[in-house]
């Protein structure tokens, strides 16, 4: 079974990793009260997905009877910007910093979603955990764990 996930987030990601996802660089700005770069103006899109509907995804995959050699999205069927994002994140650590905007990335995408349908028909698929709940856990790490994240 292959699974493509779409924007995973959750505890213990690393935002001085190259690899690393921006809801952990907001995060960092937000309990450090500086100011993030969103590239672009932040209408952008994408369809976040918490690391523990990440997991459950997984072993539902492993588990499911006749699915092998088939391919599914990973996601929450949902879009949220990253103007959304960053007001939610502001919100919830108590912050009121305005962004900084740079000009937008070349080649990077204007808005991602995924098509959960097959995932939903064949595994059951049901994300637990909405955006604003993933990232009320996720800060929650980071504001437990802040040496782990400079």
């Amino acid at each position: 079974v292959a699974i493509r996930y779409f924007n995973v987030y959750g505890p213990r990601q690393d935002p001085s990793s190259p690899y690393s996802g921006v809801l952990s660089l907001f995060l960092k700005a937000a309990l450090e009260r500086t100011r993030p770069t969103i590239f672009g103006d932040g209408e952008q899109s994408r369809d976040f997905t918490y690391v523990e509907d990440v997991a459950e995804l997984n072993l539902k995959a492993a588990r499911a009877a006749g699915v092998a050699g088939k391919m599914y999205n990973g996601g929450n069927g949902e879009r949220i910007t990253l103007n959304q994002a960053w007001a939610l994140i502001q919100k919830l650590a108590g912050a009121e910093i305005p962004a900084l905007f740079g000009p937008p990335r070349a080649g990077d995408v204007r808005d991602s979603q995924a098509d959960t349908t097959a995932a939903v028909r064949d595994l059951g698929h049901a994300p637990r955990y909405s955006f604003e709940a993933g990232m009320r856990l996720t800060l929650e790490w980071y504001r437990q764990h802040a040496a782990a994240v400079k």
